[in-house]
């Protein structure tokens, strides 16, 4: 077995949300719960969810990731792009600038995101340390291959190496369903 082997996740529609827009989604001074950590230390899944509402169509119950963010973006598939009437983009977490918005409809308010919709880019979180065990540097774009009847080598895998990630790669569930991955199975990076 290769020695840069790596655990894949695939990665369900959320959204990050500002506090501002917590406040305004579930009332003025309010606090996301937790409903369970996530694989990223100090990140989690919250129990929170609210509707997003697209020219074409509504998508229920989307789950509130946390902390709060400095400014809301919602990660979603080309797929939800479509049921929705809008195409995002393919970006990286954070970049946002020109994406569609639309809007979020919470328990106690609405916003009207003017834009924050992206389709998150294929990506590695990895410790500091496991960068250097693996070759790779921050920002680095790199191939990841899978195995099993449909594997596929994903190209364009951004690499976030920071001191507080956890080792995981994340794909959309679009993409990790095309090649027949599920969470935790093992994938291998490939430098060339």
């Amino acid at each position: 077995m290769s020695e840069k082997m790596l655990p894949i996740a695939l990665s369900n529609r959320h959204l990050h949300l500002s506090q501002e827009d917590i406040e305004t989604l579930f009332g003025k001074g309010y606090e996301l719960n937790k409903f369970k950590d996530l694989s990223q230390p100090g990140q989690y899944a919250a129990a929170e969810k609210v509707d997003l509402v697209g020219s074409k169509g509504t998508i229920k119950g989307v789950r509130v990731l946390g902390p709060a963010r400095p400014s809301t973006q919602i990660e979603v598939s080309l797929a939800d792009g479509f049921s929705l009437g809008i195409t995002p983009p393919v970006r990286d977490s954070g970049d946002v600038a020109g994406s569609p918005g639309v809007k979020i409809v919470g328990p106690q308010g609405e916003v009207d995101l003017k834009e924050g919709v992206i389709a998150a880019a294929r990506h590695i979180h990895m410790h500091t340390d496991d960068a250097a065990k693996f070759g790779v540097v921050d920002k680095q774009r790199v191939k990841v291959k899978t195995s099993g009847e449909r594997a596929v080598v994903f190209e364009n895998v951004l690499v976030r190496a920071h001191q507080t990630f956890a080792l995981e790669m994340h794909v959309d569930v679009d993409e990790g369903n095309a090649a027949g991955v599920k969470n935790g199975e093992m994938v291998e990076l490939i430098l060339e």
